[in-house]
């Protein structure tokens, strides 16, 4: 639990610094998730702790591609039955009045979508979209999951794997939004980043980007993170409490 103390002047330097800019982006990490009942990478209940690393290369997925979408449609394609929670309506608010131009997200299960927000940059793809490794067809999740149960496999109707269209380690960052999440680091009056430990790369590099090209850097996550030492603020607070409590001051200000 958040000091209310505590989390009424976070809330108020935050918007306050939203209000001050003209170009504000968001990146956000597994934390913003949690609270949807999506587990992180790293915590002691995190997916590491059910699932090897080695599940999210991309060379297990070419070598065992059947085992890859066993434990897929089990623990990773369910990622998007999930409903968004408090923090990504907060975004999606916060995106509908202006406060903030786009949300670049690390996640791959598509609830800031689901929440309204209509500017997401995914640097790690999502769980929705798939397509063929070879004539590179696309196909949504319902056809991919049916697949899978029929056959084990999912295979293009030329006769090629299907891969996910989530990023894997040792795929590239898709360029379209590497080159649009660098312009918004770059071009950002306030960058904030909300629940990520900023550790991987080049992901969390945008928020040092974004502080080096003169944007104020605030970082909102439970625990420390890898940018803490060039932060301009820094809110160790639960990222449900603060996103209720700006939703709250946001509903206030409206009353008034």
């Amino acid at each position: 639990m958040s000091d209310p103390t505590c989390l009424e002047e976070c809330v108020e330097v935050f918007l306050d610094r939203l209000r001050r800019g003209r170009r504000n982006v968001a990146l956000t990490g597994a934390g913003v998730s949690t609270a949807s009942g999506i587990p992180d990478f790293r915590g002691p209940s995190g997916l590491y702790s059910k699932l090897s690393q080695r599940v999210f290369e991309i060379d297990f997925f070419y070598e065992q591609p059947r085992k890859y979408y066993q434990i897929a449609i089990e623990h990773i394609h369910t990622l998007a039955d999930r409903e968004p929670n408090i923090t990504h309506r907060m975004l999606a608010d916060l995106e509908r009045q202006g406060l903030i131009e786009a949300v670049v997200t690390q996640n791959i299960d598509g609830l800031h979508q689901k929440a309204g927000t209509r500017r997401v940059i995914e640097f790690h793809g999502d769980v929705l979209r798939y397509r063929c490794t070879e004539c590179h067809k696309e196909y949504g999740r319902p056809a991919v999951d049916a697949m899978i149960r029929t056959d084990g496999l999912p295979n293009c109707d030329c006769g090629s794997l299907i891969r996910p269209g989530i990023v894997f380690f040792g795929d590239p960052i898709p360029m379209e939004a590497l080159i649009e999440s660098q312009k918004l680091a770059q071009s950002a009056d306030v960058f904030v980043a909300m629940g990520s430990s900023l550790a991987v790369n080049p992901a969390a590099g945008l928020a040092m980007a974004a502080h080096q090209a003169g944007a104020t850097l605030i970082i909102i996550n439970k625990g420390r993170t890898h940018y803490d030492r060039v932060a301009d603020q820094r809110f160790d607070v639960d990222l449900s409490e603060f996103s209720q409590a700006v939703t709250d001051r946001l509903a206030m200000s409206h009353t008034k």
